[in-house]
């Protein structure tokens, strides 16, 4: 007979791996469990707090004997703050669990093997890495902070293990003069950054001037500020523009997606023409901005939605030597994928955080006669179970 179950019940299972989402995988009589905070390798009971026909997600209630992969999370925040969930394994079972969480990613979605080498570059330094920060000021409670684990609850933690000293006094100084709006209503969100010793705070609800921030990463010099997009990990920028960039050369290059110019201008080294296209218009005026500071007089930039520019420009995409994109978590919608394949360029390099939209898209351009040349991934978000991947393809003969 079957066994039955529901929530509450208590059940003693072995986590076998990390899966996408950074849930542990592990095995009951007929049921199926995903376990966040656990580690591979772990002996558990844990408990089923949701049930969904032969799958169950279960929370830790005790460790029976821990994975030689387990440590004690060095922040006291961890496990009760939403933002970090691999700060109970060692850096190198993340580094392992996220080629895995990939590998996964791309044989269920893109419907690849393991003949895909995928190289994977660590963060020098996993903690005290993150430039930019997202805070929450709730009027209710009166406290600054980053939601609780699975809710919009706001917790104050007095320090942040990941981000840079700069930013994590700056969120302390947020907190101890934060001017309360009298009519807010909801959950208020803050923007923070800080480089070379200043700092940027922007809120929708926050009238004050937004400073601005200069960094250097790879030979070049880059301003934004926090209303605009910029890679959070101070170490890995470097890294990642020479995995997105490095080798490339041609007539023309696109950056779609291109944000304040962070691949554009260096791709302006390499290629007799770059255009950026970008539809934040912060992070247009940023790019110009950041082009005219490198001497970069090669790059045209064009505010505009993606899609609008690959409709109106089929030729130049036709033309291009390489088309850049490093869309957002959701990937490269649907029509504007088309519209790429469509025209066809020599070569696409994509850049993406997020490994199940990546494994959707890439499966697309394979079936639009692309190949894989290389695929990258680097560790912009040590402690976390996100991950960066650059996946170069070329239109295949």
């Amino acid at each position: 007979m079957s066994p039955v179950y529901s929530a509450g019940d208590r059940l003693e299972v072995e986590v076998v791996k990390i899966i996408p989402n950074g849930l542990g995988l592990a095995f009951a009589e007929e049921l199926t469990l995903f376990v966040p905070l656990s580690a591979p390798g772990d002996r558990l009971r844990v408990e089923i707090a949701e049930l969904k026909g032969r799958t169950a997600f279960a929370g830790i209630v005790e460790i029976l004997e821990p994975s030689p992969e387990r440590i004690e999370p060095p922040c006291p925040y961890f496990g009760t703050c939403g933002g970090c969930d691999f700060q109970q394994m060692s850096y190198e079972a993340q580094i392992a669990a996220k080629i895995g969480i990939i590998r996964d990613c791309l044989k269920r979605i893109a419907r690849l093997g393991d003949e895909i080498e995928i190289g994977i570059i660590p963060c020098p330094e996993p903690f005290q890495y993150r430039i930019r920060t997202q805070v929450h000021a709730d009027p209710q409670s009166k406290r600054i902070g980053f939601f609780k684990r699975q809710s919009h609850d706001v917790i104050e933690a007095e320090s942040c293990a990941v981000l840079v000293p700069g930013l994590d006094g700056t969120v302390r100084r947020i907190r101890s003069t934060f001017d309360w709006p009298e009519d807010a209503e909801g959950t208020l969100s803050i923007e923070a950054g800080f480089s070379g010793g200043t700092a940027s705070i922007y809120s929708e609800d926050m009238f004050e001037p937004v400073d601005e921030l200069v960094f250097e990463a790879a030979g070049r010099t880059f301003s934004f500020d926090a209303r605009s997009f910029f890679q959070a990990n101070r170490h890995m920028i470097g890294p990642l523009i020479d995995a997105a960039v490095g080798g490339s050369s041609g007539a023309l290059a696109i950056d779609l997606y291109c944000g304040i110019g962070l691949f554009t201008i260096p791709l302006a080294e390499r290629f007799e023409k770059v255009i950026g296209v970008e539809s934040a218009f912060e992070s247009f005026r940023f790019a110009e901005a950041n082009a005219a500071a490198n001497s970069v007089s090669n790059a045209d930039f064009i505010h505009s939605r993606v899609r609008n520019f690959l409709e109106e420009q089929k030729a130049a995409v036709e033309a291009a030597d390489l088309v850049v994109v490093d869309p957002p978590r959701s990937g490269v919608k649907g029509r504007a994928l088309e519209l790429i394949t469509d025209a066809a360029p020599k070569r696409i390099t994509y850049v993406s955080c997020n490994p199940s939209t990546l494994a959707r898209d890439i499966r697309s351009l394979l079936d639009s006669g692309y190949e894989i040349e290389n695929f990258t991934a680097l560790d912009l978000f040590p402690q976390t179970h996100h991950v960066e991947a650059v996946v170069r393809l070329k239109r295949a003969a």
